[in-house]
Order: C-alpha cells, then structure tokens, then sequence
C-alpha cells in the first residue's frame, strides 16, 4: 500500500457527479477516497476498483457490498449511497462518517482495556442486528472496523463477501481465493470442517480481532497460507491472557469461548457474548477487578440450527482416519462406506478433510447420477476438474512446477487425457494430435498414462484423496478405472486414498461394482468396508437436545416420534425437524428464551414416513416457478448450471436466478460459488461484462429424487425430449461434441415421441458423435450403447438413403461390441455389415475387427485362416503351408521387384496411397504377430508379402516392420548380414521419413534384436532396445515393450555390464513386465536374472525363478 495523497490529483478517478478530494486508501485491488457530491456539496467515502478489467470475481464481490448493505438499516454499518459505473468496474460511494480503520487507529495509539471492553459490546450489538437479518459478514477483522477517533464509536464496512444465505457451503479450494481474510477466517470457512458456514462464523473472526486488539499479535502465524489453514483448524492458539497477564481472565475466556474451533461450543447468540462483555465492564468499572463467573449464562440461540456433528459415528471415522494414517505413510488404499441413502456416509468420509489439511495433500470428488448413468466417467471427470481447479488457483511458480510434472509424465500423450479431461488443457495448454491406436493398444495406453498422471499428485508431500460417491450408478469404464488405482497397488507409488460410497441396498452380488470389489480382493487390493447403521435412539436424541438446548429428558418424547417416522436415517431426521420448525410446530419463546414444541399437535398430522414423498410435499410448499425450475434442474443431474437451465425453461438468467434464490435459501440447492450473489439484486448498473458459469447442486440425491417426482409420469419423457431439443438448439456446432453427452441423454429419454424420419436421423447422428467421444474415452460399454440406438432409430431403408451413417454405426457397433468383450453382438452387426457394404474397401474394417476378436478369443489359427481369406480378396495371395518352394518363390518375387537397385534406394520409394495395399499391408501386420505364436512356418511369407507390395506400390509406416523382419531373415536364415543391416537402416530411416510411432517399437526391436548385434558392439544396441521400450509404452504396445526390455536384459549381460546392477535392472524389468501381464516374457526375463542371481551367488535355489 503507498502512501496516501491529501490534494486533488489527476490520477484520481473522474466519478461523474462527484469531485475526489483526498486518497484513504490505496491498494493492489481497490482504493478509497474522499469526494464531494456536486449536488449536495456533500462530503462522501468513494471505494473503487483499481484494476482496469476486473474479473468476475471482483465484479460480484463489489457488487455484494451495495445489494447487501443497502436493504440494512441497522445502525452499526456504513450504509452506502450508490453504485456507480467507472469504466469496466465500479465505484462505491457511502456515508462519510468520519472514521478510520481500526487497523490504521492502532498504528498510532494502543487500546486500554476499558476501551477495548466499551468496544466489544458494541461490535456484538452489531452481530445481532446481522443476525437478525440473516446476514453472514464473512470478513470480520479490525480493517473493517471504523472507529471515531472522538466517540469511540465502531461501524462495520465492506460486505462484499457477506452472504444472506442461514447457511453457506465452503467447498475446498486453494487458499488463495477462499472468502476471507486467512489470518481471521473461521475453521469452517476454510471448507475442511465439514460443516457449513452460518453467522457464528463471524463470532470465530471477532475472537481473532479481540485477541489481536488484547495481545497486539494475531493468535496464528504461518508462512505457508495452508500451515495458517490448520492452525485454524487444530492448533489451540495462547491464551490471550497468558500472553499479556494484565488481560483478566474472564476476558481471555470470553476470546476463547468465540474461537472455539466446532461453531457449538462458541456463544450461539451474539446477545449472550454483550452480557458477559457488559458483565466484565461493569466489574473492572465498579472494582478494578473481574472475577470469575459462568460464561453464556444468557447464552440462547433464537435461530433454529440442526448441529452438523457427527452423532454416534466415533468407530467409523476412527477407522477412517487410521486408514489415511496408512496412506499418509506411503500406501495405497480403498476404504467404501456403505448404508441407505441418507445414512450420513459422506458426513463419515468429510471427517478426513482435517489430517488431509496436515498433510498438505488434495482431496477430490466426483458423483455418479442417478439419472445420468450412461455418461462415461462422470465421477472421475468432476473429481479431476476439481483437482484442476485447486491447481490453477495457485500460485504461478506452484503451477508452473505442475505444468511440468504432468508433461514429463504424459510425454506427447497430453491430448489423451484432455479427451477425457478438458479441463487438464487449461494447465498444460494445446497438446500435438496422437496417433489413433487399435483397441487393446488404444486402452494401454491409456491406462498407462492415467496412471502417470495420478502418479504426479500420490507423493509424500501431498497424498491425494479421492472420493467417488454413489458408486452403485457407476458406469463400466468408471469401474476399470477404479480396476487400475487398485490393481497392483502395492508393486507401484503408493499416497493414494480412494474413498467409495455406496447403497448396499440397491446392489447384488452380480452387481457390476460388487464383482469389480470382489475382483480387488482376488488381486490383494487393500480394500476396507464401513456399514452404517441407522442411528440409535440415544444418538437422535442427543441431536434433537442439542438443537433445542435443553435436556435429553425433556426432548424425549419429541424424539420418539421422530425416530418413529424417519427410522433412524439422519438426512430424514434433519429434513423432518426443519419441516416442524418451518410450519411452526417447534418455536421458540422469546419471553422464556427457549424453545417449545406441542408434541399432541404434531402426533395429530398426517406425515409420511417415505423419506421421498416427504421431500416432494416440502418441495410443493414453495413458489411455483421454483417449483418448475426445479423440476428442470432434476432432469439435468445432480449438478446443473444456470445457463443451461435459463435455456430448457427459457427464461433469462436473472428469472431463473430469482426463482431458486427461494430454493437457496431453503437448504435444497446448494451454490459452488459465490457467483450467484450477482443475481441477488435486479438493478441494471453492471458494467458490460460475461458472467462466469454459476453452478448448483442439489442438497441430497433425495432432493433430486423428489423434485423429479413431481413430473407427472406421463410428461416425463416430453420434458427430458423438450429439455434436449433446446440444448441442441443453443448450442453451436462447434461446441457439440464438448456438450454431446448431456444433449443426447435428454433426447434419448425422449426417443418414444420421435417419430419424423429427419429427427430420427439427427439424433442418430449425435449418438454417433457420443458414441465416438465414449469410446476415445475407453468407455466401450457406453459406446456400444450410443452406436445401437443411432441404428434403431434408422429404419429399414437407410442402408439406401443414409448409407455413410448407416454403414459407419453398425462399424463402430461391432468394434465397441468386440471391445466390451460382447463376441454375439459383435459377430451379428459384422455379419450385417459385410452383407450391406457397397465394396471391398468397406468390408476391410469389419474383417479386421473379426480377426481381432477372434485373436482376443485366444482362436488364433482361426483368426490366420480369415486373414488370409481376407488377403485373397485384396488380391494377395500365399499359400498356408511353407514349402521350400514357396520360401524361394517369396525371396525371388522380392529379388525381381528391387530391379537390382541398391536397397537403400529403398527410402525414396512414393508413399504407398493404392487403398487395396495399404489395407493389406495393415492385415499383414497384424497377422505376422499372430503367426509367431499359431503358425511360425507361415510368419517369413507374410513378411516377404509386406516387402514385395511395399518395393510395388511405394513405402507406408509399416513398411518398416516389414524391411527390419526381413533384415532379420537375411542375418539369420539367409547368412547375407550386409544385406540384413542395409534393410535394418532402411527401416530405421523410414520411420523419421513417416514420423509415427504406432510402429516404431516393433521395427527398433527387430533391428536391435535380430541385426545390430551381428555387426556392431552389443552396447551399442541396448539404447536402442531401451528406446524400443519406451515407445512401445508409449502407444500401449506391451507385447513389443516386453520384448525390449528383455532384450535389454540379456544384451547388458553378454555385454559385460557389472552384475549387481544389472540384476537390480532385471528385476524392475520383470515387476513392468508382469504388470503389463505379458506372463511369456516374464519367464524368459526371469531365467536371465535367476543366471545373474547364480553368479552373485544370491539364490538357495538355483532353478527358483
């Protein structure tokens, strides 16, 4: 902050209407002035925005502090007079009162105890008057508080975080953008409390305030904003007397008392903390002195608030705890929590967020929809969007640190996981395009590099949490992925947590979440399960004395009747002791100051016991157009943002933000930011700016459940139809595919009421556009379920009138059919689509996808013989036995087409472009793989088949394999090393020339394993088989990355290299191989480290492995 200026000066701001007089205030983000009203010749206090384009954030927060103050009329506040457009922000001008900031007053002159207690009691007042208008300050701290120089009076500024919400929830989000003041926050603001903000947030804050304006020092200090986080959250700050003894005790227990860390054990009325204040002033006034008395005597809440502690939940999150405990040390780990909607699981799984704080590690979420289950890797999506989010909001060092662990972990392949992660490519920006791999290769990859990427947050110095709740509704692809965290967790980088919630209710034994559990366990996955029982009587009775304030034996019958309707279910309990406050059954005597209920009266209603038709009577109480937005927002998902229902209920945003400020303020909808308070005022005095998405969440699945409910049954698939035709509607064609999964899963709910033939076909055409997005996500299942309904929308003619369309599902069809390991499925869209293909090259793809699922089934000498049908109808022709005269008819057909030219004339060969050839090139690779293991003899006349057409037709990528096999054939079989090498070279060459590496894993471990070691030093072929490797990995290609790494293994050892470390070298090469499952290698690999183990003379046994 610079010094402030005392005369008019031409960098003030020119505010029409106003005359700047004197600077108060300059910071970094905003300024304070001084100002004349021309009108009025009045003297006022101008606040601006020093940035010349303010973000969002800053609009709306300055925003918040006018709508707010404005409709206050309590006398403890600065009121503010108007809101003025300056530029691209705006200018707040208030009430000059003729104070200063409390912090600014103390610079000069300490505050005596006596002024400190004349102030105390007026800051309380304030609380109050807060209170009583629903008002949440949320950034109480002494440079919000002006003092008179004169009175000693304080006033209260800046709302521009406060909320008018009884209950805001903090989700976790860096330090760096929190709403508050770090130094002064409330534990809960921070959003590792689980529990929500409400209004004795700001008792916390004052605590601080008083214990700085006491001690002279705040009662934490840290470098590190989250070390600061968890002083708030654990550490027992200094009393303040102890740190001055002059302070009075009773005085350092009234701070304590107001910065206890659970907002239950603080003062629950700001009314109970001015009596005590008043009762120290009147002691230390009347004697000198303050003796000690029992604080919060006077201490009754009149707002009905259910505590947010768990109640009868101590077993479980101490075994949660333990669990993180283990993680924290380096392990990797599942803890599932299971019970009846309602029971309270995620409460328990909250309970983590506290250590987590400590250990510097990130907790992450993601939720799968009841409504939304075909949406490919929902949970994981949002769970990593959160992660993202957390990242970018930290500093530019922290970002750039991550930015290059991710990239050094993804190498090229960033674009894989921006496919599934949009999110990622605002951290590691534009990623270059990567090669389309065949199915198998495709899903290696992408595990391999799902892995790397969670990899680079499960360290030591940040254990990562994620949390995937309502796991019942997963899809298959989520359930894989879950597969992989867990699956050899123990053989890779541990300080990883996966936490799982789940309905035991709503699943079987053949469910697929329970057979993927069962699955975990077969592999020794570290898999722990909590059940959550109902609560006990004496559990829901403490609760219900709690809320109340009162004794558990006065609260009993109330409770008997409540556990008697709810069952025990503490979402049910909540709901329902809201629902009696609400309709005034239970109120509160502000003549007796406490609260009362008429328990006759509330036997006498007719109440459901269905948690469900409680809720939707509860949601009927409200407005209709809430009502209606509702009803919308639960076709959308658990999550919806208020662009996209301002466009399925067409109406503005401003509408649709009114409509559910009465769901907000009920508890049913939750904000997932600040953002919705732009919306809290109507005036037309914002600058022209884009508003940023406003998100929402409903408070509970049931809530959801309830409001979908109230569509009728007969217009639910009418409104899912109207909802997706809008969203298609407003979204622009570029934009599609980002947003295709939530347009096609409303207009497939509607596909009943379709009946015009080019409807049909356009959404035939976007469920191809899901399908493809579902399967570059490896969501086969998905896909396969996308594709199929594209086809039975098309009718019987569409092969004539819609041939590409028709032709490309049925394609893709049989492809995520073989993929999801359906072979039925697969065989009969094939069979189709061989009958209905209009040519040969169309055929190709779908005998290729046979061939592949025929070498899946293990059938492999079936998957050689349709190949070879298949090369006939490419006109490529060889015979299924080898004979010595097909040997050498092969090499002369390669002999005749090189014409006598030199083979390293070989490189400048055109690219092969005949459509014909280059399908049968991609055949013969794939069937010279085969051929090693079913049919050897056949393997050289395949290789010489991939010369001969590529010396005929020109070069392609695969060409390489082709010329590096046959290097080999001429090294070994043939005797011609010269010749071998020149083909080696050329293979190598052409690789650069075609820049791909699908296949250069294949074609570098041919050379370096069949050519080099003839001519050159055996060390000068290892980096080439450890290139070989990496590539292979790279593109998925396991069997090829295998093989070179045993290739590595014994060229280092007939290379010389010193054995210890070899032997520690092949035994990492054995624990990759095994997990890449490639069991052949594996036994090969292990037979050279158990020689090298013989030789160090480490094994008892000398045939052990």
């Amino acid at each position: 902050m610079s010094s402030p200026r005392n005369s008019p000066d031409s960098s003030f701001p020119k505010i029409s209407g106003y005359t700047v007089t004197k600077e108060l205030y300059f910071g970094s983000r905003t300024a304070v002035y001084q100002a004349i009203q021309t009108d009025t010749n009045c003297s006022v206090i101008v606040k601006v925005l020093q940035t010349e384009h303010p973000s969002f954030r800053e609009l709306v927060q300055f925003r918040n502090q006018y709508t707010i103050a404005k409709n206050l009329s309590i006398p403890g506040i600065i009121h503010p007079l108007s809101l003025e457009s300056v530029g691209h922000g705006y200018a707040l001008v208030m009430e000059d009162w003729g104070g200063v900031a409390l912090d600014q007053y103390l610079q000069t002159q300490a505050l005596t105890m006596a002024e400190v207690l004349a102030i105390a009691p007026q800051l309380a007042d304030i609380l109050h008057d807060l209170a009583q208008h629903r008002v949440i300050h949320k950034d109480i701290k002494p440079a919000n508080i002006l003092i008179h120089p004169t009175t000693k009076q304080v006033k209260l500024i800046d709302f521009s975080m406060a909320s008018l919400l009884p209950r805001e929830t903090q989700e976790i989000q860096s330090p760096n953008i929190l709403e508050g003041t770090l130094a002064y926050i409330a534990p809960e603001q921070t959003g590792r409390m689980n529990r929500a903000i409400d209004y004795r947030a700001d008792f916390y804050a004052l605590g601080v305030t008083l214990y700085q304006l006491l001690a002279g020092m705040l009662p934490f200090t840290a470098d590190d904003p989250l070390a600061l986080i968890h002083c708030h959250l654990a550490q027992v700050p200094v009393p303040v007397n102890a740190v001055n003894p002059e302070i009075p005790v009773m005085v350092g227990a009234i701070v304590a008392k107001l910065m206890a860390k659970n907002a239950e054990d603080r003062y629950q009325s700001a009314l109970g903390l001015r009596h005590d204040l008043e009762t120290c002033r009147e002691q230390l006034d009347e004697t000198g002195q303050i003796k000690a008395f029992d604080l919060g005597q006077r201490d009754m809440g009149d707002l009905f608030l259910i505590p947010e502690k768990l109640y009868g939940r101590e077993t479980e999150v101490k075994a949660l705890l333990q669990v993180f405990d283990r993680v924290a040390g380096g392990n990797t780990e599942m803890m599932l929590v299971t019970g009846f909607s309602g029971i309270g699981k995620t409460a328990v799984i909250n309970e983590v967020h506290k250590p987590i704080t400590q250990q510097n590690g990130y907790f992450i979420k993601g939720k799968f929809d009841q409504f939304n289950r075909n949406i490919p890797l929902s949970a994981f999506v949002q769970a990593l969007r959160d992660l993202m989010g957390q990242l970018l909001s930290e500093s530019d060092a922290q970002l750039n640190h991550w930015k290059a662990q991710i990239l050094e972990a993804v190498g090229d392949n960033g674009q894989v996981l921006i496919e599934v992660i949009p999110a990622l490519e605002q951290l590691i920006g534009q990623q270059p395009s990567v090669p389309e791999l065949p199915g198998r290769a495709a899903q290696n990859r992408f595990n391999l590099l799902f892995q790397k990427f969670i990899e680079v947050f499960t360290t030591a110095k940040h254990p990562l949490v994620l949390f995937l709740d309502d796991l019942q509704w997963a899809d298959l692809a989520s359930l894989q992925l879950v597969k992989l965290l867990m699956n050899n967790s123990q053989d890779r980088q541990g300080y990883l947590l996966v936490l799982g919630a789940y309905r035991d209710n709503e699943v079987s034994p053949v469910h697929p979440f329970m057979l993927t559990l069962e699955e975990l366990k077969q592999v020794g996955a570290i898999a722990h399960t909590i059940t959550l029982a109902p609560l006990a009587f004496k559990n829901t009775n403490h609760l219900i004395a709690d809320t109340l304030n009162c004794s558990e034996k006065i609260t009993k019958p109330l409770t008997e009747l409540v556990d008697r309707k709810t069952h025990g279910n503490p979402f049910f309990i909540t709901q329902f002791l809201k629902a009696l406050h609400e309709d005034g059954h239970i109120y509160f005597n502000p003549d007796h100051r406490y609260w009362q209920c008429d328990i006759a009266q509330i036997n006498a209603l007719a109440l459901t016991d269905d948690v469900v038709e409680f809720m939707a009577m509860q949601l009927q109480k409200l407005p209709d157009e809430t009502q209606q937005v509702l009803k919308l927002a639960a076709c959308v998902g658990n999550q919806f943002d208020l662009n996209t229902l301002a466009i399925i209920s067409e109406r503005s945003k401003a509408e649709v933000a009114t409509a559910l400020w009465i769901a907000l303020q009920a508890g049913l909808i939750i904000p997932q930011s600040e953002f919705y308070k732009f919306y809290l005022d109507d005036s037309d005095f914002a600058p022209t700016i884009q508003p940023e998405t406003l998100n929402y969440k409903f408070l509970h699945d049931r809530v959801q459940q309830s409001a979908y409910l109230l569509i009728p049954e007969t217009a639910k698939q009418n409104t899912h139809l109207k909802v997706g035709q809008l969203l298609l509607q407003s979204t622009p064609i570029e934009k599609q595919e980002e947003l295709i999964f939530s347009i096609v899963q409303q207009l497939n709910q509607g596909i009943k009421l379709i009946s015009a033939s080019e409807q049909r076909e356009q959404l035939a055409r976007l469920n191809l556009i899901a399908g493809k997005k579902a399967k570059a996500a490896m969501a086969y299942s998905a896909a396969y379920d996308y594709f199929t309904l594209g086809i039975n929308l098309l009718n019987d003619g569409s092969w004539q009138t819609h041939y590409e369309l028709t032709w490309t599902l049925h394609k893709f069809a049989a492809e995520t059919a073989f993929l999801s390991g359906n072979f039925t499925k697969m065989k009969q869209y094939a069979n189709i689509s061989l009958v209905q293909a209009k040519n040969l090259l169309d055929q190709i793809p779908i005998y290729e996808i046979k061939i592949q699922a025929l070498i899946a089934q293990n059938q492999l000498m079936d998957a050689v013989h349709l190949g070879l049908e298949t090369l006939k109808l490419l006109d490529v022709c060889f015979p299924e036995v080898l004979t010595p005269e097909a040997f050498s008819q092969g090499l002369t057909e390669i002999r005749r087409s090189l014409e006598g030219r030199p083979i390293a004339s070989l490189l400048e060969l055109p690219v092969m472009t005949h459509p014909e050839s280059l399908a049968a090139m991609q055949i013969l690779l794939r069937l010279s793989a085969v051929m090693v293991i079913a049919a050897p003899q056949l393997m050289p006349l395949s290789i010489f088949k991939m010369v001969t057409l590529s010396m005929l037709r020109g070069n392609t990528a695969v060409s390489s394999v082709g010329y590096a096999t046959y290097g080999m054939i001429c090294c070994g079989v043939l005797g011609d090393v010269k010749a071998g090498n020149q083909y080696g070279q050329l293979a190598i060459q052409l690789l650069d020339r075609f820049d791909t590496k699908v296949v250069t894993a294949k074609t570098l471990t041919r050379v370096c394993g069949g050519i080099r070691h003839w001519r050159e030093n055996l060390g000068n072929t290892l980096a080439m088989a450890e290139r070989a490797y990496q590539v292979g990995v790279e593109v998925g290609d396991f069997e090829t990355a295998s093989i070179a790494s045993q290739i590595v293994s014994y060229t280092s050892y007939f290379a010389g290299k010193e054995l210890s470390e070899l032997e520690q070298k092949m035994a990492i090469s054995s624990q990759v191989i095994g997990q890449f499952n490639q069991m052949a290698f594996l036994r090969w690999n292990n037979s050279y480290r158990q020689h090298v183990l013989n030789l160090l003379g480490r094994s008892k046994d000398p045939c052990l492995l």
